[in-house]
């Protein structure tokens, strides 16, 4: 049998950096537009003294085709070959619908450029997307070039991709005193959140989040709501019992309703104000950093409640030996942040600093008697520099080095390799011997044998040839799909 036949076959339809592509065009059809849902109005400060309300709403967002404007300002296409010859950037404009509204009257309506996104080669936004040999050739480019790289100011830039623990994910760990902790990230859109459980030499259970130190579980379920302890019971379990469950109960048995517990948690953190004002931010906090992944409004924290009590039952269970201790080292779980997810992250910081610089024009020209029109503030050539800026250093959001690199071309097979690159984010001047490690989940998913000598081994690793990665999925889909098939919500 020749296998040749196969494997070319294979590469017909598929890439050594297909998953790269997908993950970026991910970004560009739905990605972006995430983030303008998460930034769609801004309300300057200062406003006019004869108008009550003023609103800025940023609607559809779209990206266009490569172009370059000349010298004397007209725009035209450009290919990548020429963006190598003339260092310049590969890039394609950024349009965004702006609406203004007065007193709740809309006033402007109007499409501007807010500045350029780099664009990825091969991919669907990239004018060799589609073209067959001849027409790459006659383009100026190697027909054989996978793709999956950007250039900006003519060099050929790389994202690597980044391997992160799975978010919304609850793993409980031994740490080497011998203690048990139980670990979560909350991650929904700019939200990140590391929730820790703990149990403490007086047998009650404490969690940790944003600005909540060692506070009680059973308080945190009080103030979300599931006051009776009977309830509390049932969330944890149907089935047994804990008795380690039935200590945190009575030793809270004084704190009776929501407002109770909820002022026992603004106490704790020292909010210092009259009462109203503190209940007021205890509850903001509550709804907007603990677990924002579920929801953000007063509506889901019996959910919260919920989940906490079920990640209780987990904590318990592995103290006891019930559950064997989370394995984070399992790929699991672990997740691939590939271009498409780093981009974003810098977008979505990038774009807010585009909107505050929006409002801070409006303002200025408010102080000086004028009402400007949305339309001439918009620095568009701050957010181009600031993407632009990091795709160039590799310094990305979060204060993470070498992201963004340049692309080693010493033969093909050094670019595909390059291309494939997995990045740990774990310091390479610590041991971290199980991180280093190969795993038996690494099979078929990473190369078990290309890593660098030294101080990088095993941090620094290749994706298997033939591996390919699978796009993230919303999370509404899915619950669709599980309820359409029977799954009933609990009463």
């Amino acid at each position: 049998m020749d296998r040749s036949i196969l494997i070319k076959k294979y590469f017909e339809e598929k890439k050594f950096v297909e998953s790269n592509i997908q993950s970026f065009n991910r970004l560009m059809e739905k990605g972006l537009q995430e983030v303008i849902e998460e930034n769609k109005e801004a309300e300057p400060a200062i406003i006019p003294h004869n108008i009550e309300k003023f609103k800025i709403r940023f609607g559809r967002i779209s990206v266009g085709k490569p172009e370059i404007t000349e010298a004397d300002g007209s725009k035209r296409t450009i290919y990548p070959m020429e963006a190598r010859m003339r260092k310049i950037s590969y890039s394609a404009p950024i349009n965004l619908e702006i609406s203004t509204y007065i007193n709740d009257v809309q006033r402007e309506n109007f499409i501007a450029e807010v500045g350029k996104m780099p664009v990825m080669l091969r991919s669907r936004f990239c004018h060799l997307h589609g073209l067959n040999k001849e027409e790459l050739i006659k383009r100026g480019e190697d027909a054989t070039d996978p793709g999956g790289y950007f250039i900006i100011n003519g060099i050929e830039k790389l994202i690597v991709t980044v391997e992160d623990l799975a978010g919304n994910n609850f793993m409980v760990e031994k740490d080497s005193a011998g203690n048990f902790q139980g670990r979560f990230f909350a991650t929904k859109g700019s939200y990140k959140i590391p929730h820790t459980f703990e149990k403490k030499k007086d047998g009650l259970y404490y969690m940790n989040f944003t600005r909540v130190k060692s506070m009680p579980v059973v308080i945190v379920l009080k103030a979300l709501g599931l006051t009776k302890d009977e309830e509390i019971m049932k969330a944890i379990s149907q089935e047994k019992n804990y008795e380690e469950v039935i200590l945190n109960l009575f030793e809270f048995v004084e704190i009776k309703t929501k407002e109770e517990a909820t002022d026992y948690i603004a106490k704790r953190i020292g909010v210092a104000q009259p009462k109203e004002i503190r209940m007021e931010r205890t509850k903001e906090l509550m709804n907007k950093y603990l677990l924002p992944n579920i929801g953000l409004e007063e509506s889901d924290q019996l959910v919260k409640a919920r989940n906490i009590c079920k990640m209780l039952k987990t904590f318990i269970d592995v103290s006891n030996g019930t559950i064997k201790p989370a394995d984070k080292d399992h790929y699991m779980n672990k997740r691939l942040r590939m271009s498409g997810d780093l981009l974003i992250d810098l977008f979505r910081v990038n774009f807010k600093i585009l909107v505050g610089d929006i409002l801070y024009n409006f303002q200025r020209i408010i102080k000086r008697g004028k009402l400007p029109s949305i339309k001439v503030i918009i620095r568009g050539k701050l957010l181009t520099s600031r993407l632009y800026s990091s795709m160039a250093t590799g310094e990305w959001v979060g204060g993470r080095q070498g992201i963004s690199q340049r692309m080693s071309r010493t033969n093909f097979l050094d670019m595909v390799s390059h291309l494939q690159r997995v990045v740990s984010p774990l310091s390479t001047s610590q041991e971290n011997f199980e991180a280093r490690a190969l795993h038996c989940t690494h099979i078929g998913r990473l190369c078990p044998i290309e890593t660098p000598e030294g101080t990088n081994i095993g941090l620094r690793k290749n994706l298997a040839m033939l591996s390919s990665i699978s796009q993230g999925v919303e999370e509404e889909e899915i619950i669709e799909k599980i309820k359409a098939a029977g799954l009933k919500e609990p009463m």
